[in-house]
């Protein structure tokens, strides 16, 4: 009873059953221990669901338009009984007061908002870079740093084994032990180990209480013996030295390959074997930090991976900052940490990168990636080349700049306006009609967006 009452004790049950478990044959009878919120999904989408703050543009927007509307409520009144009481005509007088009500109103400001974000979103998803959320684009064009996960986001995510090596020396063995337990797994490395298999025309046994664990690997049992596969997390969890592989790990880690340990599980645990993997960055990846430098914007690696791999990625596109090792809620806590620095935008693919991604002022999700990564993100590049990063960077702060032109000439317009209509210059009928036409200007000059081409990305590939 005290065992099953520790969540620790609960995954590590041989008879457990995960969210979306099928019954293949037969009948089973299970305990319900976690739903909706209490699950680690449920978790997951408490983080990414939810209210969004304010960007600082929206609350400049909303304090201007509250500064309009108080000063059109003393204006207006007292243009009113200024002109009333020396002209002696009332009617006129009120015509002057409505003047200056149609000046001060700020219906132009959200039009003038909704209208740039608008034509910016349209340009950027004709470069297949889809807002989902339009301040996402206010945010980008004011970003500082940009943080970036790194399998499946700056290389490849098509992982290979470079290295494998076995404590007793039977490679095949330790080949089919892992590919057991990589079997029907969607973590990025899964794949390597089962392609090694059908390579080496190994045979892969089915495995029992098969389970995932989060940030460190996976485990399961196989003829009776309960194994493991994950990263160095799991090996000091569990109690282990690198023991007679420790060289071995560590020049393959000075290599930047990803290492992951076979152990065996039990009363007496012992590492079986050892794995490392390697992966390619992907095309445009360094032209795309140099770009961001370049804009000055200071880029930041956050990865579960070991830290040796990280380095060798980070030394190798350019990036001075690195987090490895990280799980889902640090990268989060770490995203979180750097927003006190600046306007921060995440980039990501897994379902691990979902927190970080809402977590940021912008989420950037890879199209290749997870539904859970693309709902958090207020933004999608649906072709996952990081060079559509500074492309949407660029657009981003041309709108911007769009909505500021906009924003001057409307205030031009009220400061001109105003004291024509207070002196009896301005009545209703011009003062609408300029209106108007300062609504078509703002929708001319945004209509400008549709002709961007970025300057450093490739041209659209079919």
């Amino acid at each position: 009873e005290d065992e099953v009452s520790s969540e620790h004790a609960l995954v590590e049950l041989s008879n457990i059953c995960l969210m979306g478990t099928n019954v293949a044959s037969g009948t089973a009878t299970a305990v319900v221990v976690a739903t909706g919120g209490r699950t680690y999904f449920g978790s997951l989408a408490k983080s990414i669901v939810g209210s969004r703050s304010q960007t600082a543009f929206d609350r400049g927007v909303n304090s201007v338009s509250w500064l309009l509307i108080r000063f059109m409520f003393v204006m207006a009144p007292l243009v009113l009984f200024i002109n009333g009481f020396t002209k002696g005509d009332w009617t006129e007088a009120l015509l002057f007061a409505l003047s200056i009500a149609v000046g001060l109103t700020p219906e132009m400001l959200p039009m003038i908002v909704s209208a740039n974000l608008a034509k910016g979103a349209t340009a950027m998803a004709k470069r297949k870079v889809v807002v989902k959320r339009l301040n996402a684009i206010q945010n980008f064009g004011s970003m500082d740093v940009l943080c970036t996960d790194k399998t499946g986001t700056l290389t490849s995510g098509a992982p290979k084994i470079a290295h494998l090596a076995a404590v007793d020396g039977n490679e095949a063995a330790l080949l089919q032990q892992a590919g057991a337990l990589q079997r029907g797994s969607e973590h990025p490395l899964a794949k390597a180990v089962p392609d090694a298999c059908v390579e080496r025309g190994l045979n892969v046994a089915d495995v029992s209480a098969s389970q995932s664990l989060t940030g460190r690997g996976i485990a399961g049992t196989l003829d009776g013996r309960p194994l493991a596969l994950g990263n160095r997390r799991l090996l000091e969890e569990t109690g282990l030295s690198t023991g007679d592989l420790a060289d071995s790990a560590s020049a393959w880690e000075a290599e930047g390959r990803t290492l992951s340990w076979l152990i065996e599980q039990g009363s007496q645990p012992r590492v079986l074997g050892l794995f490392a993997f390697g992966d390619t960055l992907k095309t445009g990846a360094l032209q795309a930090v140099q770009q961001l430098k370049a804009r000055h914007i200071s880029s930041h690696l956050l990865t579960g991976d070991n830290r040796g791999s990280a380095r060798v990625v980070a030394e190798a596109l350019g990036i001075d900052d690195v987090y490895a090792e990280v799980l889902p809620a640090d990268k989060a806590a770490t995203v979180a940490t750097l927003k006190k620095t600046g306007v921060v935008a995440m980039v990501g693919d897994g379902i691990n990168d979902a927190p970080a991604l809402a977590a940021a002022d912008i989420g950037i999700a890879m199209g290749g990636g997870t539904d859970v990564a693309m709902h958090a993100a207020g933004i999608t590049l649906m072709r996952g080349d990081p060079r559509l990063v500074p492309a949407a960077l660029e657009i981003s702060r041309k709108t911007y700049a769009k909505i500021r032109q906009n924003l001057f000439w409307a205030f031009v317009y009220n400061l001109v306006g105003i004291p024509l209509a207070a002196f009896g210059l301005l009545n209703p009928v011009l003062a609408g009609a300029a209106m108007a036409l300062s609504s078509v200007s703002v929708v001319s000059n945004a209509l400008l967006l549709k002709t961007w081409k970025p300057k450093d990305s490739e041209e659209e590939r079919p």
